[in-house]
């Protein structure tokens, strides 16, 4: 009876937490994965967290293969193992905000680049867009003020 209820709970408590952990860009494997990673007291081998998950080995692999380039599980070695062991990143909250915020300061950089060579193009036409121009900036402040919220997020 234990042993159900614990794991009934262990249950909801991954459907529910991977829930927020999608909203960090993850798949919802990737999530109910790392969530179930997060939940043991233990590594987990590539079989152990397929059988828990009902997942293939295949879409495990690829999982944790992903959650491993975000550092939010580490391979881990244990003496007499001689399978590949993995554990969650502990540290939540540190963890999923670099990971999220340097994604944010990426993909706005990019764009904010971009939408620079457009004024550039812009103002190179004979004919003035200066409606069009002024707009353009307010898009391409819009992309510093996140450059600079996101930078004071990471360093806090």
């Amino acid at each position: 009876m234990y042993g159900s209820t614990t794991e009934n709970f262990t249950n909801k408590i991954i459907i529910e937490f991977a829930k927020t952990i999608e909203m960090f860009g993850l798949s919802p494997a990737e999530a109910r994965l790392f969530v179930y990673l997060y939940l043991q007291e233990e590594p987990q081998t590539l079989d152990g967290m397929g059988e828990a998950l009902g997942k293939s080995k295949t879409s495990i692999s690829t999982s944790i293969r992903s959650l491993s380039d975000s550092n939010l599980v580490t391979r881990v070695w244990k003496k007499g193992v001689r399978k590949d062991l993995y554990e969650a990143n502990t540290q939540l909250f540190r963890t999923f905000m670099n990971n999220y915020v340097n994604k944010w300061l990426d993909a706005s950089s990019h764009q904010k680049d971009s939408l620079e060579d457009i004024r550039e193009e812009l103002e190179s036409r004979t004919v003035s867009h200066k409606a069009l121009a002024n707009n353009l900036d307010d898009i391409i402040d819009f992309h510093k003020q996140i450059d600079t919220s996101f930078r004071q997020l990471n360093s806090e």
